[in-house]
């Protein structure tokens, strides 16, 4: 796998779409390439989180009992999993599992901490997302609140 391709796959992200072109360089370079097969686990429920995923080729299957995720839900090419855990440690509430011959790209929660750190605008600007991403949340969150209770 190409450092373009993995430049390419980070910069198709929302997370990742503001930063500049030399935090994304840096990430694309630094990360891991996983290779797994059919069947492969990538973590399990209750597993302790390190990092996040992108799905470069093939599909994940995520499993739980107790999560908002529908389980069974099937991601693919382009997909982030374990999006949070780039930013903070916590429990993985699903498992995920490989459907498929895939290839993902490991990015440690430690180094993308360190790019926000060397790079501090990339910070501003990833500050800036997930604030936007929130703020969406919460208004749908809103939304669905006044259907429960029938004021909408």
């Amino acid at each position: 796998m190409s450092l373009e391709t993995n430049i390419k796959a980070l910069s198709s992200l929302k997370i990742f779409a503001e930063l500049d072109p030399d935090a994304l360089r840096l990430i694309a370079f630094a990360s891991e390439t996983l290779t797994l097969s059919a069947g492969d686990v990538l973590f399990r429920e209750g597993d302790e989180s390190d990092g996040g995923y992108v799905i470069i080729s093939g599909t994940i299957r995520i499993d739980s009992m107790n999560s908002t995720i529908e389980s069974g839900t099937i991601l693919g090419p382009g997909a982030l999993v374990g999006e949070m855990a780039l930013l903070i440690s916590y429990l993985y509430s699903v498992t995920a599992i490989a459907r498929e011959n895939s290839i993902l790209l490991k990015i440690p929660r430690a180094l993308f901490l360190r790019v926000l750190q060397e790079l501090p605008a990339n910070a501003q600007k990833l500050q800036h997302v997930l604030g936007t991403e929130i703020a969406s949340f919460m208004k749908a969150l809103a939304k669905t609140r006044n259907v429960l209770l029938g004021e909408e």
